[in-house]
């Protein structure tokens, strides 16, 4: 990624969020927090369901696709999107505080079919040595031209796989709530706002589908930073994280292929996680995710912990590397990053680095990895599909008047009761939903928590979040 990129990504992360009524800040609960015993508890099956077809999609990928917890017959659900290159299993502990705090309730984690691209069999079936061969090289990705289809994978057909899921859930009950997490949020705003007019007996806006929004450290315009034209729409243009491809280069670009992520690291990592889950201390592969003798418990933290990661928007809050020569990392200070460093190697040859878990710190890492890939899902999307980072940086917060009002149909103004919860050191603020309200008339509450980078809003081992989720839930539904 050239330095441009880089400091557009930091303007972006430094101030970018939506809106409030009443603003609450908090230390998350440590004591009451549901036993890993209790969490592993909470029934969980993979659901995929026929969606709206796109013309020149296989009709196998034409799929609603969610991770289910709780009750197949709740009072209450909650579907929750993931946020830009995550996946379903990006809200697994969330998912299981949710329902093991509050039995009758479910939630529903999103895959969004772009997952249905990806050989998790392989990883399945993988065992330790063959884990190591795929950390040391990837599994090869898919070829451009074999998915170009997914230059028609954007906005509207992501709010419509979602709508086939949330319009289930209604068949079930009433109480229906949309929320996300990061890029997951703004997604939550822009289905509220969306008109779903269009085909024969798929009618109606967004709003009207449930009974309230879950914004998580995200909120409509995350991912835009200056309106785009028409021309910048076609031919690509600078973005929030880097070059956009426009709508033109798409069958030749269609998905995220960068130096920060691409399909094949995505596989190394998911490799890498499962070693770390079931031999935290043994000696990670060689040539590897690090170019030095780790665990692979260190070699798996090291790239997302808030200490050494590059980019915000992929952090957590879990402890710090043992046995390390550290340097100051000067790309992911222009970044905005607050005491940044990296990994140079060990300080004694003869011992790997490890791992030292910060009791005090939000996540637990060994309880992340575990988590990071499950026979049900995982935590990243290893195809993220172009064409929706650029509608996303098209729409903004609203269509209305711009030259994209006709195909990104993002109209209505909200209106609907919404909780957002920001992380403390992540990349949304209080302010950012304070003017989301203001300019949808959404009815917001906000929480922070404290002490919490972006990815342990879903991750931590407090429950605090799940608490204030259901809390909210709860009072939304008196009032009906």
């Amino acid at each position: 990624m050239r330095l441009p990129h880089l400091l557009l990504l930091s303007a972006l992360l430094v101030a970018c969020a939506p809106a409030q009524q009443r603003v609450r800040s908090a230390a998350p609960a440590a004591v009451t927090t549901p036993s890993d015993a209790i969490l592993a508890q909470v029934l969980a099956a993979r659901v995929v369901r026929p969606s709206v077809v796109v013309p020149g999609t296989p009709p196998e990928l034409n799929a609603s696709i969610t991770v289910r917890y709780g009750p197949a017959k709740p009072k209450t659900i909650l579907l929750l999107m993931p946020g830009f290159l995550g996946g379903a299993g990006s809200f697994d502990r969330l998912a299981r505080q949710i329902v093991a705090l509050q039995p009758q309730t479910a939630v529903w984690s999103v895959d969004r079919r772009s997952n249905l691209l990806e050989p998790q069999a392989q990883i399945a079936a993988a065992s330790p040595a063959e884990l190591a061969q795929i950390v040391q090289g990837g599994l090869p990705p898919r070829s451009r031209e074999s998915v170009a289809y997914m230059r028609d994978w954007g906005l509207d057909v992501t709010l419509r796989d979602w709508r086939t899921a949330v319009r289930e859930a209604r068949t079930l009950t009433p109480s229906v709530f949309i929320g996300g997490h990061s890029m997951g949020g703004s997604l939550t705003g822009l289905y509220a706002a969306y008109d779903f007019d269009g085909p024969p007996g798929d009618t109606g806006r967004g709003a009207d589908d449930v009974r309230g929004m879950v914004m998580l450290d995200g909120a409509p315009g995350l991912l835009s930073n200056q309106p785009l034209t028409v021309q910048n729409y076609n031919d690509g243009t600078e973005g929030v994280l880097g070059p956009l491809t426009g709508l033109k280069k798409l069958p030749e670009d269609p998905y995220v292929d960068r130096i920060y992520f691409d399909p094949r690291l995505a596989s190394r990592a998911a490799a890498q996680a499962r070693l770390a889950a079931a031999q935290p201390n043994a000696l990670a592969p060689s040539g590897g995710l690090v170019n030095y003798p780790a665990t692979n418990l260190a070699a798996a933290m090291v790239q997302l912990e808030q200490r050494y990661a590059l980019l915000p928007f992929l952090s957590l809050k879990t402890g710090r590397a043992t046995n390390a020569v550290e340097g100051n990392n000067l790309i992911a200070a222009v970044l905005g990053g607050k005491d940044s460093y990296w990994v140079a190697g060990q300080q004694d040859s003869a011992q790997p680095v490890g791992w030292q878990t910060d009791p005090a710190a939000p996540t637990d890492a060994r309880d992340f990895v575990s988590r990071f890939w499950t026979p049900l899902s995982d935590f990243s999307e290893w195809y993220f599909p172009n064409r929706l980072s650029l509608d996303l940086a098209a729409v903004r917060q609203g269509t209305r008047g711009t030259p994209f009002e006709k195909d990104l149909r993002v109209w209505h103004r909200v209106q609907l009761p919404a909780l957002g919860i920001v992380a403390e050191d992540g990349v949304s603020n209080a302010d950012e939903y304070r003017k989301y309200a203001a300019l949808t008339g959404a009815r917001m509450t906000v929480h922070t928590l404290k002490g919490a980078a972006h990815l342990d809003i879903t991750a931590a081992r407090s429950d605090q979040a799940a608490r204030w989720i259901l809390e909210w839930m709860g009072g939304v539904e008196a009032k009906k």
